[in-house]
């Protein structure tokens, strides 16, 4: 399977709902990022499903490339 696409170098703070599930796009062509918008059909790559454990603004990885996804990890730093 190839590397996601890269949809920014930099998170985005999106306002959480406690107990919510919500979709991460997880390949990076999503045109509603960072959540999915059914962009990966054919692509190998599948959206992450997740549960917000609290309410509030979080930071959500864009590039693709965090290790604690769907939350940012830094790991954009090291993109050139």
């Amino acid at each position: 399977m190839d590397d996601p696409k890269i949809a920014d170098t930099k998170p985005v703070g999106v306002e959480l709902e406690e107990g919510k599930a919500y979709f991460f796009c997880s390949c990076g062509h999503s045109s509603s990022q960072p959540f999915c918008d059914g962009s990966h059909k054919g692509t190998g790559f599948a959206p992450m499903k997740f549960v917000a454990e609290k309410s509030g603004k979080q930071f959500l990885c864009q590039c693709k490339r965090t290790g604690n996804a769907p939350f940012c990890d830094g790991s954009h730093k090291a993109l050139g």
